[in-house]
């Protein structure tokens, strides 16, 4: 089992940058994708960006692309996602989540393939 938690959200303006950490525990982090996802009041959880196991693939929402970066670093049982360019609709609740299956090759967008989720930290983009 694994366990996460999320870092590194604040107020940033618009253009600016923010570096997203989720730190978890748990032996087998290693073994497992991993995604981000936002949430605004009143609308459903939508993916952001997911990396494989191994940090080899990486797969992100169209709207992000070219803006938004995901990593992960093993050895510290972290995953990134560095934003750039940020934009007012970019402001959200950020989840970082564990991929229910062990060492899939092909990262999925879909929210129900997650099964352990942090708190979430906000982002807040000003115009």
């Amino acid at each position: 089992q694994v366990q996460v938690v999320e870092s590194g959200g604040g107020l940033v303006q618009a253009g600016g940058s923010l570096r997203l950490s989720c730190a978890a525990s748990g032996r087998t982090f290693g073994m497992y994708a991993m995604g981000w996802f936002r949430q605004t009041p009143g609308l459903a959880r939508e993916f952001v960006a997911a990396i494989n196991w191994s940090g080899g693939s990486t797969y992100y929402a169209d709207d992000v692309k070219g803006r938004f970066t995901i990593s992960r670093d093993n050895a510290k049982k972290t995953v990134y996602l560095q934003m750039n360019s940020l934009k007012p609709e970019d402001a959200a609740v950020y989840y970082c989540a564990v991929d229910r299956t062990v060492y899939r090759v092909a990262v999925s967008p879909d929210v129900s393939e997650y099964g352990y989720w942090g708190p979430g930290t906000q982002v807040t983009v000003s115009s």
